[in-house]
């Protein structure tokens, strides 16, 4: 339980910091034997700055729980 509420608070902040990330996927129109048309398209995935906050308070809660079990 440590380990993980260990992971859910970092994971927390970095969503905080980084509150989106972009990738190309490359994508074939058409495809005539030798000749190929591909297209790239740019996505962009994105979260609220709360979800950030609520992952990193459920690892500070999941660290909690574990110290009051002890």
């Amino acid at each position: 339980m440590k380990i993980l509420g260990i992971i859910l608070i970092v994971a927390g902040v970095l969503m905080c910091v980084f509150n989106s990330f972009s990738f190309t996927k490359e994508k074939t129109v058409v495809d005539l034997g030798p000749l190929q048309i591909n297209k790239k398209e740019h996505h962009r995935m994105g979260w609220p700055v709360y979800a950030g906050i609520g992952v990193g308070v459920l690892g500070i809660a999941l660290l909690a729980m574990d110290k009051k079990g002890k």
